[in-house]
C-alpha cells in the first residue's frame, strides 16, 4: 500500500489544505485509491498529486465537520461532469441524513447521481478493494471513527479528529503506519483534539506498538513547534515520528 497526504491542515486557511488522504490499494490487479476525508482544497490536491479524480469513487469519512467533508460533493460532481455518476461513501451515523440534506440544495443533481452510503460504527469490519477495513470510535465533539486498513500483511491506521483514547490505541496496535491528529503545540489547553503532551501522556500509560507515526491536522498554531512536538513524543514512543505535509507519499 501507498499513502498520499492530500491535506494536513484544518478549518483555518494556511498553506496546508484541509483533511484528506489516499490509501492506494489494489483490486482485480488494478490500483485503486481509497479516499479518507475530503475537506476544502482536497479536490485540487488530488489533481496535484497525480491521481485521476475519475478513479476515486470510494470515500471514507471519519466525521462530518466541514474541514473533513467540504469537497465531497465537489469530487462527486467532477466525476459526474465526465460521465461517472457512481460513488460509495462510508461514514459515521448521520452520513445519510447529511448527504440527503445536501442534495436538497442541488436538485439538478439529485436524480443524476448514484451514491451509495454505508454508515459504520466502532467495531465494524468490512472488505473493500481486497483490503480488510476495521473501525473504532474516537473521542471528538461529534461522532467520529478511525480506520484500520490491512492488505497483504501491511497495516495503516488513520484516526481522524480525536483526543487520545483507548479504542484508537487498540485499533492501531501493530500498525506499520499510524496517522494521528496533533492539532496544537505543547501546553495548549484543548479538548476534542490532541496535543503532543496529551499524546505522550497517553502513550506512557498505554504502550503504542507502531512502526511509524505521522502527525496531521495541524493548526497554524503548530507552525514553528514541529520539532519540539516530535522530540516530546519520542521520549515515550520508540518508533519513528514525522510531521505530515501535503502531497507527502509514504509506503506502508
Amino acid at each position: 500500500m501507498k499513502l498520499t497526504f492530500l491535506g494536513t491542515g484544518t478549518g483555518i486557511p494556511q498553506a496546508r489544505a484541509q483533511s484528506g488522504l489516499i490509501m492506494e490499494a489494489e483490486a482485480n490487479g488494478r490500483k485503486k485509491p481509497l479516499l479518507f476525508d475530503c475537506g476544502c482544497g482536497v479536490l485540487q490536491r488530488i489533481y496535484e498529486s497525480g491521481y485521476d479524480h475519475r478513479n476515486i469513487d470510494t470515500i471514507f469519512l471519519t466525521h462530518l465537520h466541514l474541514d473533513h467533508v467540504s469537497d465531497v460533493l465537489g469530487l462527486i460532481k467532477a466525476n459526474w461532469l465526465v460521465g461517472l455518476a457512481q460513488a460509495h461513501i462510508y461514514g459515521p451515523a448521520g452520513t445519510v441524513e447529511w448527504f440527503n440534506k445536501l442534495m436538497t440544495l442541488y436538485p439538478y443533481l439529485k436524480d443524476k447521481l448514484q451514491v451509495q452510503i454505508t454508515e459504520l460504527t466502532g467495531g465494524t469490519v468490512l472488505s473493500v478493494a481486497d483490503c480488510t477495513i476495521s473501525t473504532a470510535h474516537g473521542c471528538h465533539s461529534v461522532t467520529t471513527i478511525g480506520y484500520k486498513v490491512e492488505r497483504a500483511g501491511r497495516v495503516a491506521v488513520y484516526t481522524g479528529d480525536t483526543e487520545p483514547c483507548d479504542s484508537l490505541t487498540e485499533l492501531a496496535q501493530g500498525a506499520h503506519v499510524l496517522v494521528y491528529e496533533c492539532s496544537f503545540p505543547l501546553g495548549y489547553e484543548v479538548d476534542n483534539h490532541t496535543t503532543p503532551d496529551m499524546l505522550a501522556a497517553h502513550i506512557s500509560q498505554h504502550s503504542l506498538h507502531v512502526d511509524r507515526l505521522y502527525l496531521t491536522h495541524l493548526y497554524p498554531h503548530m507552525r514553528g513547534h514541529e520539532q519540539e512536538s516530535i522530540d516530546h513524543i519520542r521520549t515515550v514512543f520508540p518508533g519513528e515520528v514525522h510531521i505530515a505535509e501535503d502531497l507527502m507519499q509514504v509506503d506502508v
